[in-house]
């Protein structure tokens, strides 16, 4: 990834938001998203994003002055979340409700 590349990935996204990201990025494979917008449509399209995800997931990946040169952002139902880690961002996952799926 260059310094300047974020990804987006969208999970059981509306259709209209699909279309609305092909305007700033390339649609490499179902769902996930390349492209080099500047910091101020980013931060707009991440909103618009949060708003309109519904009962989706939304990942973004951006350029970050962090120790791994990357920072994540996540919306939606049942998501994973990015936590720091001793200044690592690693990723939790949702805690299930289900007692039998914790049990596997």
């Amino acid at each position: 990834m260059s310094a300047g590349t974020t990804v987006i990935i969208l999970i059981a996204a509306p259709p209209g938001l699909r279309g609305h990201l092909t305007r700033w990025f390339v649609e490499a494979a179902p769902g996930v998203y390349v492209g080099t917008p500047n910091p101020r449509i980013r931060d707009r399209l991440w909103t618009l994003l949060a708003q309109r995800i519904d009962s989706g997931q939304a990942i973004m990946i951006e350029p970050a002055p962090t120790e791994q040169g990357w920072s994540v952002r996540t919306a939606g139902h049942d998501r994973w979340t990015p936590v720091d880690f001793d200044g690592l961002a690693l990723m939790a996952r949702p805690r299930s409700n289900d007692k039998h799926a914790e049990s596997k």
